[in-house]
């Protein structure tokens, strides 16, 4: 949906945030901006509508925000911040007057570092191990990561996954280095194609196809891994146009993107929750170039934004994203023209 510029009228919702903590000495870091535009144009009025988003970004130890703002016309009659299952910030707003258009623009401003400098995929445990640790046993403890193990209702189960798996997650292999490998295969089996496929389309669909967008690469390895009793959720985001080194354009850019995060618990390297990002769009583990918005089973848990109408008959979408980055040192608050 888009919006006004964030320092315009209607609906503006700011969010001050604290101090950036240093990146640590040979680390570099990037401060990214990002402007998010929606806009539904509906062919006849509608009377009310509720809207839920997954716009603002994470925030933590490798990727900070500084600045968010979200803006909606027409204006909403009312809002609502909240936190969703599986911890990500989430902004509702409903508007109760008739209306043929709603624009929403988000703008966030990012610190983000590499996060996966120290990675030791090799020391990773055997997957075996993880996925044993994963299945169901009378009182021995339980481990959040159980449910990005179940089928989901974008990524169903699927025989044709399993096989798949097993050409990267051979007898022993450790986890994080297999789960790399079948990163690498999806990108090199798959054509990144952006007609090829519909937000609905189904994923056996897209397998046999072996085309897709961000979206189909990413369930594809998420359905691929939970075959094998391995844990594997959605990650929506962004992409900054151009690797950090100015040289190399990356697939997915100037649109919402989204990656894989799998559950490797053990390995050396990886944060203290256990996961490993990886971008099989892009054959790369995400750095600073990447945005995280949210994670969830697939993409129908973290839809950028989504709602319920009463009234508005057909109707187009346009979305627009723009991220770039920024002098290490730019001023805090909206600079979008």
């Amino acid at each position: 949906m888009a919006d006004g510029h964030p320092g315009g009228s209607g609906g503006l919702r700011s969010h001050g945030v604290g101090v950036t903590p240093q990146a640590p000495a040979g680390e570099p870091d990037l401060l990214l901006e990002v402007v998010h535009d929606t806009t539904y144009r509906y062919a006849q009025p509608v009377a009310q509508s509720h809207h839920i988003a997954y716009l603002r970004p994470a925030s933590d130890a490798a990727q900070v925000l500084q600045d968010f703002s979200l803006v909606v016309q027409p204006e909403p009659a009312s809002w609502r911040d909240g936190v969703d299952s599986f911890g990500n910030a989430s902004l509702h707003f409903a508007l109760t007057k008739p209306h043929r258009e709603l624009q929403v623009r988000a703008f966030s401003r990012v610190r983000t570092r590499p996060r996966f400098v120290l990675l030791d995929a090799a020391a990773s445990p055997a997957w075996e191990a993880v996925r044993d640790r994963l299945r169901y046993v009378a009182r021995a403890p339980f481990d959040a990561a159980v449910e990005f193990v179940q089928p989901s209702p974008y990524v169903p189960r699927l025989d044709v996954l399993r096989a798949y798996a097993r050409e990267a997650f051979m007898p022993g292999r450790p986890l994080a280095q297999a789960a790399i490998d079948l990163m690498r295969c999806v990108h090199g089996d798959f054509a990144y194609r952006s007609d090829s496929t519909q937000v609905d389309t189904p994923l056996a669909q897209a397998f046999e196809q072996r085309a897709g967008v961000c979206q189909d690469f990413a369930h594809v390895m998420i359905g691929a891994c939970r075959m094998l009793g391995l844990a594997a959720r959605y990650v929506s985001g962004y992409l900054l146009t151009c690797s950090a080194d100015g040289v190399q354009p990356l697939v997915g850019a100037d649109a919402s993107h989204a990656w894989v995060q799998v559950y490797a618990p053990g390995t050396p390297g990886l944060p203290a929750d256990g996961w490993l990002d990886l971008d099989p769009t892009n054959d790369r583990i995400p750095g600073a170039e990447h945005v995280r918005l949210a994670v969830g089973r697939d993409y129908g848990d973290v839809t950028p934004l989504r709602g319920v109408i009463r009234g508005g008959g057909q109707h187009t979408l346009a979305v627009a994203v723009t991220t770039r980055r920024l002098p290490a040192d730019a001023s805090a608050g909206p600079v979008v023209a």
